[in-house]
């Protein structure tokens, strides 16, 4: 028994520690009953969350929950030297030093072999490549960093007294490994204070849990291993149809996956009294591709306006510079999502689009009536749609078959075939798409009124939802999609 359970809690590469497993779920009930022993003590409430925030994630990617400390450390330290030093040379060497080693250590883990293949492909050459292992959410992390750093290079945040208190920052578990990206301004503060557990806080966290459960396993995963997994793997083995369904399929899917994982991140941490930003808001539902952007990943949005485009020099050196740096922002953005020309192809799309929808935009204003909305909407979401093929597919040449597939004109007298075929999977794919098209306020609203629902009640629900899960889910554990970047 001892051997099993010790088998259990150390790091295991194929069974990491998720938010839809049932292990996580063991170990937040214990986490939950002694931190509601101990919250009281601000040193012991966040020493706890701390040392369960680095289990965490040692049980999510084993010693390499040493970089997160290493991280901690430089810029804790790093940091405390900007705002003590007078003189600004002496701040921008040590802010160079900080995104030298920060984006160093991001770029080794990550790119490295992706520099090799670069070059393996432009010269011909033979380099080997490096088995290097990517530690999950150090994109996240890193990016939690450096905006730490640069706010109190720019003097817009005092640098934090206690060392503990910074650790806890960065290595707090509900947003450690896939976001969002919170800002120290946002979180810090909130270290010091009493957590306010009271019900609105409780029952949102319930609601939003069981909201991106069911987000994530009954909807994402279900489609993915059902149909659009088997189509993106194999699309000419597949119709046309097959293709633009799949596409439409993995369109909800990978929204579904990441938005559930952040509801469910947002969740956990209001259920210890900490308010985390939310990250999505109907993207689907934009009209434009810049109103997609403020409400798709609004985390990595914001971050990459607020470090990368400002700093670039924004919209203050005329409307080509302004173009050009939007599109090196999501060129970049791209880049950010992981070590392969498709994701930089998928970044350079929305760069070129978000310019000319500043160019249109500075001109007319086309989206003065229903007709010209559903016209704006209907052209940004299947433009995402199709942005979404290249971030989904394994090759370029995978992607160009999906594509060409499509081109041939969907078989329309096959279409309700096929979605007879998948009965499940559509009805689920129609459910998600219904969810995500309600009225922004309304689950505010649903959540608002159930806060004085019996405890009992509520208890039934969350049955129901874990019930759902139970009968949906894959034998085998599906990773977030973000995981991987």
């Amino acid at each position: 028994m001892i051997e099993n359970l010790k088998n259990i809690l150390i790091y295991n590469p194929k069974e990491p520690l998720l938010f839809n497993s049932g292990l996580f779920f063991i170990l937040l009930i214990v986490v939950l009953f002694v931190y509601q022993a101990l919250y009281k003590s601000k040193v012991a409430r966040i020493s706890f969350l701390t040392l369960f925030s680095l289990y965490f994630y040692y049980k999510s990617c084993g010693y390499y929950v040493g970089l997160i400390i290493l991280s901690a450390v430089i810029d804790y330290n790093i940091s405390n030297i900007i705002y003590r030093s007078k003189l600004n040379l002496n701040k921008k060497i040590w802010l160079v030093i900080s995104l030298v080693l920060n984006l160093g250590m991001l770029a080794y883990f990550k790119y490295t072999n992706f520099f090799i293949d670069t070059v393996n492909h432009f010269i011909s050459g033979k380099l080997t490549f490096i088995d290097v292992f990517l530690p999950i959410g150090i994109s996240f992390y890193t990016f939690e960093n450096l905006s730490y750093t640069l706010d109190v290079y720019r003097g817009e945040f005092k640098p934090i007294d206690k060392f503990l208190d910074y650790l806890f920052f960065l290595s707090f578990f509900p947003k450690l490994v896939a976001g969002p990206i919170v800002r120290a301004a946002d979180f810090i503060p909130q270290i010091s204070k009493e957590p306010a557990l009271n019900n609105p806080l409780v029952n949102r966290g319930l609601f939003l849990i069981m909201g991106g459960l069911f987000k994530k396993v009954v909807i994402s995963d279900y489609i993915s291993i059902n149909f659009v997994d088997r189509v993106f793997d194999n699309p000419l083995l597949y119709t046309s149809a097959e293709n633009l369904l799949a596409v439409y399929g993995y369109t909800l899917q990978i929204y579904c996956d990441f938005s559930g994982y952040s509801d469910m991140a947002i969740g956990i941490a209001l259920w210890m009294g900490f308010v985390i930003p939310d990250n999505f808001s109907a993207p689907y539902q934009s009209i434009t591709i810049t109103e997609f952007w403020r409400r798709w990943h609004i985390s990595l949005s914001s971050w990459l306006k607020d470090y990368l485009y400002i700093s670039l020099g924004g919209n203050r050196k005329g409307k080509f510079r302004q173009y050009l740096n939007l599109f090196i922002t999501m060129l970049l953005g791209g880049l950010w999502h992981g070590a392969s020309w498709k994701f930089v192809l998928w970044g350079a799309l929305h760069g070129v689009s978000l310019a000319i929808d500043k160019m249109i935009s500075g001109v007319f204003n086309f989206y003065k009536n229903p007709v010209s909305k559903f016209f704006g909407w209907f052209i940004t979401f299947h433009f995402v749609a199709f942005c979404w093929i290249y971030f989904r597919a394994s090759s370029f040449e995978s992607a160009q078959d999906v594509i060409n597939m499509i081109i041939k004109g969907p078989e329309w007298d096959l279409i309700l075939k096929i979605i007879s075929g998948y009965d499940k999977v559509f009805s689920l794919i129609a459910i998600g798409y219904a969810l995500h098209f309600i009225p922004l306020n309304f689950d505010s609203k649903v959540i608002s009124k159930t806060e004085n629902w019996p405890v009992p009640l509520k208890a039934f629900l969350l049955a129901i939802m874990i019930y759902l899960v139970a009968q949906v889910k894959n034998a085998d554990i599906q990773p977030f999609i973000y995981f991987q970047f």
